[in-house]
């Protein structure tokens, strides 16, 4: 995968490729509406638009067989799709899972990864000491771990953990399609099998009550919150004096009660720490509220935990 990833990437940076990944909802409305391919390359690695084989470049075509990402749509094998697409972001691309996302072991990239990067390059420009190790928790395509790496001034040691390993074939090939060479993929529950401290920790867990319990969007408990309060929590005792923990996730709102807030503050109250707190987007994921562990519900908001040991 790693090296099927590199050479696609390659050919479509060469050719200027730039895909903006939008909302599950918005990809099937646009896929709908608009069924048949245009331009090759976004549609084939963007929309995930079927394609014929003749249409792509032979050494792309050999890279996706190599890698068994082609996937023959119906019996005839006159057409394929893709099993994995390419977003921009920052003048990097990151390769990920094909649409619709519906397997447990999907890797996810949508609009919460171009919000988590601008809290992480928003937080890093103001950071004034070195940086020489970041851990990503949960770093599914490795987007937080590399854009945290690009945006210090030295190169950094980057260790990325997920506890899926398609996630970390994704992550391996992007980090080597970034330039980022002091990489260091590690299968792991959280912490469990991350060793040693960091200057910067980051983290866009799952933040959703999923029913089916897919890894890439389930959070447990908490209306899904549970799994980013325990990277707060080990986090805290993670990070080196001066080190910041960046973590995006989301909140059930409930009668105007930020709920993952409340929980968190308590973590918080140790004056070892100093912390920044933000809704960054006041409403994601609507359709969520019509399922019925949602019932009480009247938002779920994307927000931004920002800790700095002081200490």
């Amino acid at each position: 995968m790693c090296d099927a990833i590199a050479t696609i990437g390659e050919h479509l940076r060469a050719r200027d490729y730039a895909f903006t990944t939008v909302t599950p909802e918005t990809h099937r409305r646009v896929i709908a509406n608009n069924p048949l391919c245009r331009d090759v390359l976004r549609d084939v690695f963007g929309w995930n638009r079927s394609f014929a084989i003749d249409d792509l470049d032979p050494v792309v075509g050999e890279a996706m067989q190599h890698a068994r990402v082609l996937e023959a749509v119906g019996q005839s094998q006159a057409l394929w799709r893709s099993g994995i697409r390419f977003a921009s972001l920052r003048g990097e691309l990151f390769a990920h899972s094909a649409f619709p996302t519906d397997s447990s072991q999907s890797v996810f990239f949508g609009p919460d990864s171009y919000r988590f990067a601008r809290l992480i390059e928003q937080t890093l420009a103001e950071h004034r000491h070195p940086v020489r190790r970041i851990v990503d928790i949960g770093c599914g395509s490795g987007v937080g771990g590399l854009i945290a790496a690009k945006a210090v001034r030295r190169d950094p040691h980057v260790v990325l953990a997920d506890i899926n390993p398609v996630a970390l074939q994704f992550a391996e090939g992007n980090a080597r399609l970034a330039g980022v060479d002091d990489v260091r993929c590690v299968l792991s529950d959280v912490f469990a099998a991350v060793d040693g401290d960091a200057d910067v920790i980051v983290s866009n867990p799952p933040y959703l009550a999923d029913a089916k319990e897919r890894l890439y969007r389930h959070g447990g408990a908490h209306f899904g919150a549970e799994l980013s309060l325990r990277i707060l929590r080990e986090s805290l005792a993670r990070l080196r004096r001066h080190g910041v923990l960046v973590l995006y996730t989301g909140s059930a709102v409930i009668d105007g009660i930020d709920t993952f807030r409340a929980r968190a503050l308590p973590l918080l109250r140790d004056s070892s720490f100093a912390f920044r707190y933000s809704e960054l987007d006041p409403d994601v994921f609507g359709e969520e509220l019509d399922r019925k562990h949602y019932a009480a519900v009247e938002r779920i908001a994307a927000v931004g935990l920002v800790v700095t040991r002081i200490e």
